[in-house]
C-alpha cells in the first residue's frame, strides 16, 4: 500500500515562462491546503480544476510566490492518487522556495520515475506503456514520437495481451485433458497444441519484424564519420546538422576529438561521430584522436567512409577499406566539384555501386543522395505503414525471442508425442514470458531498475 506524499519539479530546470511542481499522495490536496492561500480552500476545490494564489510561509503567512495551482482528484490523475500541480515562476529560485517549504510538511522527495511507478501500480498503465513515457521523452523524430506515443495508448500491451489469452485458452484445455481426462470438454490433441503454438509464434514473429526498425526509431543509428584529414568529414557533419557544430579549415588534422551530434534524416536518428583523420601520426594529441575514431568504428552501425574525389587513394585509405569490408558503409566521393582523379574502379572491388555516394558538400550536392542511401541500407527505402505496431525496447525484443524459443520447444514435443504435463512447461513459460513484457510477472527488482531511469519529476 503507498501511504506517503511525494513531490518533485516536473520541468526542465533553468529559466522559463512558468515551472510545475508534482505533488502525489493520500496527503497530497491537506498537506499544500495550508500553504495556498486562495479564494476557494484548496480542500474544497472540485476534480481538475485551476485556482489562482499564493503559496505562503507555514509559520508567518509571509508570501512565497504567485501560482496556479490545479487540483486533480484520485482515482482521475496520471498516477491514480490525489494530485496537486503547482505552477510557479519559472525560475530557479521561485522553484526552490516553492519546494523547500513543501518538503517540511510530510512530503517527501519523490525518487525518479516514481510518478510513473505509481500510475503503473495504481493498474492505469502497464509495464510497456511506463517504459514508452521514456521513449516519448527521449524522442528524436517525430516518427520515434509516433511510435512511443502508440505505446503509451497500449497498443503494443494490445498485442501481447491477445498472445497471452491465447496461450491461457490453451494451458486451460491441457489443464482440463490433465484433471479431468474422463470429461470429453475438447478433444485435446498434439495437433491443437502445434496449431495453437504455431498461431502464437507467428504473431511473434511478427512483431519481431519490426524490432530492427522500431530499435532505430527509438535509439538512433550511431553512424562514425572516417576518413584521412582534409576530406570534408566535419564539412558534411555540419551539412548533415544544418550548422556548424565542428570546425572547418584547409589545415590537415583540425579535428582532434571525436565530436557528437544527433540528427534526423528521413524521419531516422543519427548519432553523427566526426572522428579525428585517420592517419599515422607523431603527434601525440592527434595520435590519441586517431585511437579515438578507431575505436567510433568499432562501435557504429553506419560507416560514412568519405574519401577526396580530386585525389587519388592514398595507402591509409586502402587499408581503412580492408578493415571496414563487410560492415555497414556508405563510401561518400567528396569535392566531386574539381577534378577528378579517384579510381572509382577499386572502389567498386569493396561496395556496391548503390553504396557509393557522389558528393560536393562545399557546393551542398549530393546531400538527398546521401539520405536516400542511408534510407535504403536500413529500411529498404521506406518505413513500414504508420498503423503498424513497432517493438522498439530491447527488453521487449528479448522477452520476444524467448517465448518464441518456448513454444518451438512445446511444438516440437507436440510432435514427438510427449505428454501433455510436460509440454505445458513451454507453454506457461512462453505466457510468463509475454507477461514480463506488460508487468504482469516481472519481479520487483526489474521495475525498480525500469523506473529508475526516468527523470526525477516523471
Amino acid at each position: 500500500m503507498i501511504s506517503d506524499t511525494i513531490a518533485a519539479v516536473s520541468t526542465a530546470v533553468g529559466e522559463g515562462g512558468i515551472a510545475i511542481i508534482r505533488v502525489s499522495g493520500p496527503e497530497s490536496i491537506s498537506e499544500v491546503a495550508p500553504l495556498f492561500r486562495s479564494r476557494i480552500p484548496l480542500t474544497e476545490a472540485e476534480s481538475h480544476t485551476v485556482h489562482y494564489g499564493h503559496i505562503v510561509h507555514p509559520e508567518n503567512g509571509e508570501i512565497m510566490e504567485e501560482v496556479l495551482v490545479t487540483v486533480m482528484r484520485a482515482p482521475r490523475s496520471f498516477t491514480t492518487e490525489d494530485v496537486v500541480e503547482i505552477s510557479t515562476h519559472g525560475g530557479v529560485i521561485s522553484v526552490r522556495r516553492v519546494m523547500d517549504i513543501l518538503l517540511q510538511q510530510q512530503i517527501r522527495l519523490a525518487e525518479p520515475g516514481e510518478f510513473t511507478k505509481r500510475a503503473f501500480l495504481g493498474g492505469r498503465i502497464d509495464l510497456s506503456q511506463a517504459e514508452a513515457v521514456i521513449d516519448l521523452i527521449r524522442s528524436k523524430s517525430d516518427r520515434a514520437f509516433s511510435v512511443a506515443l502508440k505505446q503509451v495508448n497500449g497498443s503494443l500491451s494490445q498485442r501481447i495481451g491477445q498472445l497471452r489469452q491465447s496461450l491461457l485458452e490453451t494451458l486451460a484445455h491441457i489443464e482440463v485433458n490433465i484433471d479431468y481426462p474422463e470429461h470429453d470438454v475438447e478433444l485435446l490433441t498434439a495437433e491443437y497444441i502445434k496449431d495453437k503454438s504455431r498461431d502464437v509464434m507467428e504473431g511473434i514473429e511478427r512483431l519481431l519484424k519490426t524490432g530492427t526498425q522500431g530499435k532505430i526509431l527509438r535509439e538512433g543509428i550511431t553512424t562514425a564519420i572516417i576518413g584521412r584529414p582534409n576530406v570534408g568529414k566535419s564539412s558534411l557533419l555540419n551539412a548533415l546538422a544544418r550548422e556548424n557544430k565542428a570546425i572547418v579549415t584547409d589545415i590537415p588534422g583540425t579535428t582532434r576529438d571525436v565530436i557528437e551530434e544527433f540528427v534526423t534524416i528521413n524521419n531516422i536518428p543519427l548519432k553523427l561521430l566526426d572522428t579525428a583523420g585517420i592517419r599515422e601520426t607523431m603527434d601525440v594529441v592527434e595520435k590519441i584522436g586517431v585511437e579515438r575514431s578507431k575505436a567510433a568504428v568499432n562501435e557504429a552501425d553506419l560507416i560514412l567512409f568519405v574519401l577526396n574525389n580530386s585525389e587519388p587513394l592514398h595507402e591509409d585509405e586502402l587499408t581503412l577499406m580492408e578493415q571496414i569490408h563487410g560492415r555497414q558503409v556508405l563510401c561518400i566521393m567528396n569535392k566531386m566539384d574539381l577534378p577528378p582523379k579517384l579510381d572509382k574502379d577499386i572502389l567498386l572491388k569493396y561496395f556496391d555501386e548503390s553504396a557509393i555516394v557522389p558528393m560536393s558538400v562545399l557546393e551542398e550536392e549530393g546531400l538527398d543522395k546521401l539520405e536516400e542511401a542511408i534510407s535504403e541500407l536500413f529500411f529498404g527505402g521506406k518505413l513500414e505503414s504508420g498503423d503498424l505496431t513497432y517493438v522498439s525496447n530491447v527488453r521487449h525484443i528479448a522477452l520476444l525471442k524467448k517465448a518464441h524459443k518456448s513454444l518451438q520447444d512445446a511444438h516440437e514435443a507436440a510432435e514427438q508425442l510427449i505428454p501433455i504435463d510436460m509440454i505445458q512447461i513451454d507453454v506457461r513459460l512462453a505466457w510468463e514470458q509475454l507477461g514480463e513484457i506488460v508487468g504482469d510477472t516481472a519481479a520487483d527488482s526489474l521495475l525498480d531498475q525500469i523506473f529508475s531511469q526516468f527523470c526525477l519529476g516523471k
